[in-house]
């Protein structure tokens, strides 16, 4: 018996609870679910022979203001009309 494209396999994936209701408000508003979703992922990823799109390790400079912007950490509060006249809007 030959593959089709029609031909399903069901698969176990855990995920983030939070990120997975997140992802799925997404899809919605494209008309598909989590499964349509992941087949993109896994077709695009077939068509280009790896992942789909650039995967960046931030270096350490980055990785510290992230952890710091996390945890609350040296930053400011900026109100729009302080953003407006900063770009002289």
């Amino acid at each position: 018996m030959t593959a089709t494209a029609n031909e399903k396999t069901r698969t176990n994936v855990y995920l983030d609870t939070n990120m997975k209701k997140k992802a799925q408000e997404i899809f919605k508003q494209y008309g598909m679910g989590l499964s349509d979703a992941f087949n993109i992922f896994l077709s695009q990823s077939v068509m280009e022979k790896g992942i789909p799109f650039q995967i960046r390790i931030p270096n350490e400079k980055t990785a510290q203001v992230i952890k710091d912007a996390r945890e609350g950490k040296n930053m400011t509060k900026v109100s729009l009309d302080d953003l407006k006249e900063e770009i002289g809007a």
